[in-house]
């Protein structure tokens, strides 16, 4: 990973770039005492100085009763494609971004982190990426701000098991909790190409 901004002030955070580099990992601080702690999630300076330019307008908060339920793969397209920002308040996820930017050295290939109230780790997710998760702990909560409203007709998503892109998803042997429409959704290789390098 590549360190892309390390903590400068008291209320600094750590931004790295995964292994598909426009996909970044975010550690902000936390301080506590005796009451509890304090974190600031968000900074907009501080991702701006990362490289991270994007201008949220909506916030979502996701709750999976049951360990294994997987959300995903989803995106959207232009012009209302969406980069993400996703964290966790309780529980853990192994949160998944997949680059759908034809004519990128990393089409078809996924990024994965662990992200959790315990390591208060984020990922930031660009547009031209599919994004999703799997919990791996019961009553799991999950934060993410994205820079676009949802639009149900630019919605659109890619399958969970696509062979072609392969996501090593944690599920020790077990199958999924899906929803209906994120068990029928297609492979990568189905769908025409929605985004570039250019467009993304």
């Amino acid at each position: 990973m590549k360190i892309d901004r390390q903590p400068e002030g008291p209320l600094s955070m750590d931004i790295v770039s995964l292994d598909i580099p426009d996909v970044k990992l975010i550690t902000p601080r936390r301080f506590g005492d005796n009451r509890g702690f304090f974190s600031e999630t968000w900074n907009r300076a501080a991702f701006s100085e990362a490289g991270i330019e994007a201008d949220f307008v909506q916030d979502n908060h996701s709750l999976s009763a049951t360990a294994g339920t997987l959300r995903g793969l989803h995106f959207q397209i232009p012009p209302f494609a969406q980069a993400k920002l996703v964290r966790v308040s309780r529980g853990a996820i192994f949160d998944v971004a997949v680059d759908l930017r034809k004519g990128s050295p990393t089409y078809g290939h996924w990024v994965g982190a662990e992200l959790s109230a315990e390591n208060w780790s984020q990922m930031y997710v660009p547009k031209g990426f599919a994004h999703g998760f799997v919990t791996l702990l019961p009553d799991t909560e999950v934060q993410y701000k994205v820079d676009a409203p949802y639009a149900p007709a630019h919605d659109r998503g890619i399958a969970w098991d696509d062979s072609d892109i392969a996501v090593a998803w944690p599920l020790e042997g077990r199958a999924p909790v899906l929803s209906g429409k994120d068990a029928a959704l297609p492979k990568l290789a189905d769908i025409p190409a929605l985004f570039t390098m250019e467009t993304a």
